[in-house]
């Protein structure tokens, strides 16, 4: 076994640990992996924040299948096929206000890509070519390409990778144990946070700056909740300085704070929106941008014959993804997906918050189907004690994610009362056995 696993060198993994004790899925269906030893695991996290309707949908698998039988593959340049232009149409439906226009790259890490180039080239084609820096924000995470990792704020995702893209800056994160620990859904201080933005404006000039991306929900780096108000204090100084807002809704878009995109749990509509994960219910990789309909127009200038933005992939709207992305919107709309996470939010929090008196809980949050349980950090040994509970779980047969030293959880949107009941008790297990 140990040579069978040698050659694959694992993504975000201790790869020498894993090698020694390898925990090998080899099956999933509904609410459930099975392992290489049969054994039924509860998904916690829907794979990797990814599978909103659950494993293994029927109309999900038929519709690969038939697309890879009828065209396995299409040119995306100059040309097009019929199910990539339903797909935006149909993506573009279920966007806020007038976020009509789908760009579709092949993951959340190209999406964001995407969105900084976007944001720079609109604003050269509208003669402010000097607005080339981009915002980010401490601790945020926006996949781990070079744009994404300059503009996200986690030092473990940075430290190994030089200076990254020049002209970054970032505001404060918005995370406040002190004043909002134990919130159930948007803690209410913090909305004074967004105003760091204007410190930035105040040192760059803010007619230098082009963009400022943030997650509306930041997951990877702890499942933070933004601040009541916060968001649209952010859109109101964008707005003030004409600065374009990206939200990177790569977990939080489909269904999973209650809306079909978070944009529209929190009332506030960004100028740029990326997305992938729930696209295709991680059937098939898949990413998108999402613009509004300024952002395009501002391109759509010059000879027709021209390429407005010369950027693009091999499998942009990929015909499996494509035909993936579809059913995955059959499958939400047929079952009242995109909006079930409101209908069991009150649940989900209550169940989450009864863990406030386990040992080592620090802070629990939550909005929609996400929620995060901060645990204290082991002494001189931080992420230890968080991850001796991610394997505790699984050894009782539910899988939760780790960040840090927080346990995440973001289960597939079909989950029942009961399978809530049943992550929680396990993590409860958990947590009082670890040290």
């Amino acid at each position: 076994m140990t040579a069978d696993l040698d050659a694959y060198w694992m993504p975000y993994t201790a790869n020498r640990q894993f090698k020694k004790a390898p925990r090998l899925l080899t099956k999933a269906s509904g609410m459930h992996f099975w392992n290489d030893e049969g054994r039924q695991i509860l998904d916690g996290v829907a794979g990797l924040w990814c599978v909103n309707a659950g494993h293994a949908r029927p109309r999900i698998v038929q519709a690969i299948a038939e697309q890879a039988a009828e065209m396995d593959y299409a040119p995306p340049f100059q040309m097009g096929h019929p199910k990539a232009f339903e797909l935006a149409r149909r993506v573009a439906d279920l966007a806020p206000g007038d976020m009509n226009k789908v760009f579709f790259t092949n993951s959340g890490s190209e999406a964001v890509e995407t969105a900084l180039k976007m944001a720079l080239a609109y604003h050269r084609v509208r003669g402010e070519g000097q607005r080339t820096r981009l915002i980010g924000r401490e601790r945020g995470y926006h996949g781990v390409n070079f744009g994404g990792m300059s503009v996200g704020g986690i030092v473990g995702n940075r430290k190994m990778f030089g200076t990254m893209l020049s002209g970054v800056d970032h505001i404060r994160h918005t995370h406040d144990l002190g004043a909002n620990a134990f919130s159930v859904g948007q803690p209410a201080h913090g909305a004074e946070l967004a105003d760091d933005l204007e410190r930035l404006c105040a040192l760059h000039d803010p007619s230098t700056i082009a963009a400022v991306i943030v997650e509306p929900v930041a997951g990877s780096t702890g499942v933070l909740i933004p601040p009541q108000g916060y968001l649209q204090r952010l859109r109101e100084i964008c707005d003030r300085h004409g600065i374009l807002l990206i939200f990177d809704e790569v977990i939080t878009g489909f269904g999973r704070t209650g809306n079909p995109f978070a944009a529209q749990t929190f009332g506030v509509t960004p100028d740029l929106m990326s997305c992938a994960k729930g696209l295709t219910n991680g059937a098939v990789p898949m990413g998108a941008v999402i613009a509004r309909q300024h952002v395009y127009d501002a391109f759509m200038q010059g000879p027709e014959q021209a390429i407005e933005f010369a950027h693009g992939y091999t499998y942009s709207a990929h015909p499996l993804a494509c035909a993936a992305g579809l059913a995955t919107l059959d499958t939400y709309e047929e079952e009242g997906l995109l909006t079930r996470a409101g209908e069991l939010q009150s649940y989900f929090a209550e169940s989450l918050h009864s863990l406030k008196d386990a040992p080592h809980v620090i802070d629990v949050r939550n909005i929609g189907l996400v929620g995060g349980i901060e645990l204290t950090p082991r002494p001189g040994a931080p992420t230890a004690r968080a991850f001796d509970v991610f394997l505790d779980c699984y050894a009782a047969g539910v899988m939760v994610r780790t960040t840090g030293d927080t346990v995440a959880l973001s289960p597939p949107l079909i989950i029942s009362r009961e399978q809530i009941d049943q992550i929680v008790s396990t993590l409860r297990n958990a947590i009082s056995r670890v040290a």
